[in-house]
């Protein structure tokens, strides 16, 4: 199969459009050919193609940011002498002197399939700033390594944020390609939008999402692994708690939660005892770590690590909102007081929860500390955004 940089590449008609024209990249350390040369130093050397610009999302172009609210500067590349913008940096969106330096803006950011996971935000934001100006947006398509399952509640209206670039569940299920041109039919914007989509992409294949042939990359320092790729769609919500997601260990985002006051075993025990189907489709293992930074620094922590991989990976049965929702209410139902939800500025918003800004509403944590709430609630309350969002998505789908 190939990607869409790797088509791009290969094929002199896909360029034809480019050829006179100035020409940006928005990248990161994952956007490499099939060959790994990075796609910017691919496309300097590409015929017909005249780079003049290059932008970085959060953690920066060369990826060596390590948390969230790390800002990026913008710099010279020292290979080429070209600006490279950060759109995470004094600014988000890009302002009119990043859009000045380019006519046509190549997109290619691996993406985890997740809402909260801010490139998605970062395509919106430059689709938007390049509406009513003539400019023209391309996705090099890239798989969604999650694939094409569905899950979470829909981000509710006036709880947009740079986790949350609109109306969709957590875990969506499609391309970056796929969602600019919802973006672009949602928003009703007015630009020259385009997918170089890749060539056979099997998301119900071999790998469900992420083909086999390919090694994995880190689009960001914590996306070390598919297994946290699929696993994210829930353990990104331990941002927003006191317990520890992995960070500052050498698999962040792989555990349901560690800390050194919470019995892990006990938990377990609690999740099987109160919604024993959400557990379907991985394994579940006791460990301990002491991260090295972050949370719980220093501090030994019990923990639940997640292993949606190899044969304990049931594809269809995983679903890692649920999961990690279901780990929240044990911890609530076995530490009634402890105090879960963490309280700081999370992606910018000051006056929410993170937790609640993750989610996209107050909903789920709501549904942790109601300690008459059922599994049905929860259903009851994901089930309906998560089948009205499958319909809403049919007709931007390519593969």
């Amino acid at each position: 199969m190939k990607f869409g940089i790797d088509r791009l590449l290969a094929d002199a008609a896909l360029r034809t459009p480019l050829e006179g024209k100035r020409v940006a990249l928005v990248a990161h350390p994952a956007s490499v050919t099939e060959g790994l040369v990075h796609s910017l130093d691919a496309l300097a050397a590409c015929p017909g193609i005249t780079l003049t610009a290059a932008f970085g999302p959060q953690h920066g172009l060369r990826g060596d940011k390590q948390d969230n609210m790390v800002e990026t500067e913008d710099f010279i590349d020292p290979a080429l002498g070209i600006p490279v913008f950060s759109l995470y940096g004094e600014v988000r969106r890009p302002t009119a002197r990043m859009m000045d330096s380019a006519d046509v803006f190549l997109f290619d950011l691996q993406d985890l399939g997740c809402r909260i996971y801010t490139f998605v935000t970062t395509l919106l934001y430059l689709l938007e700033a390049a509406s009513g100006t003539g400019k023209a947006v391309w996705v090099l398509d890239r798989p969604n390594p999650a694939g094409r399952p569905v899950e979470g509640t829909t981000l509710l209206a006036g709880w947009e944020s740079f986790v949350g670039a609109g109306p969709m569940p957590m875990r969506h299920g499609m391309t970056l390609g796929e969602m600019g041109r919802w973006f672009v039919d949602h928003f009703k914007l007015d630009v020259d939008y385009r997918v170089v989509a890749m060539e056979g992409w099997a998301p119900e294949g071999p790998g469900f999402g992420w083909p086999q042939d390919r090694i994995w990359i880190n689009p960001s320092p914590n996306a070390a692994s598919l297994n946290m790729a699929r696993a994210y769609a829930g353990t990104v919500m331990i941002e927003g708690a006191t317990l520890s997601e992995g960070r500052g260990t050498t698999r962040p985002l792989e555990v349901l939660f560690g800390a050194p006051d919470v019995d892990a075993k006990a938990v377990l025990a609690e999740m099987r005892a109160f919604a024993p189907e959400w557990l379907a489709g991985c394994a579940l293992r006791e460990c301990w770590f002491e991260p090295t930074f972050h949370k719980h620094a220093g501090k030994l922590c019990h923990a639940l690590m997640i292993h949606a991989e190899g044969a304990f990976y049931d594809h269809h049965a995983f679903r890692p909102w649920r999961l990690q929702a279901l780990a929240f209410k044990a911890v609530r139902r076995l530490y009634p007081d402890y105090p879960l939800w963490r309280d700081f500025p999370y992606e910018y918003v000051t006056d929410k929860l993170a937790i609640d800004v993750i989610n996209g509403g107050p909903g789920l944590r709501e549904w942790v500390d109601n300690p008459a709430s059922t599994p049905a609630d929860l259903e009851a309350l994901a089930g309906p955004d998560e089948a009205a969002w499958r319909e809403t998505r049919a007709a931007w789908l390519l593969y």
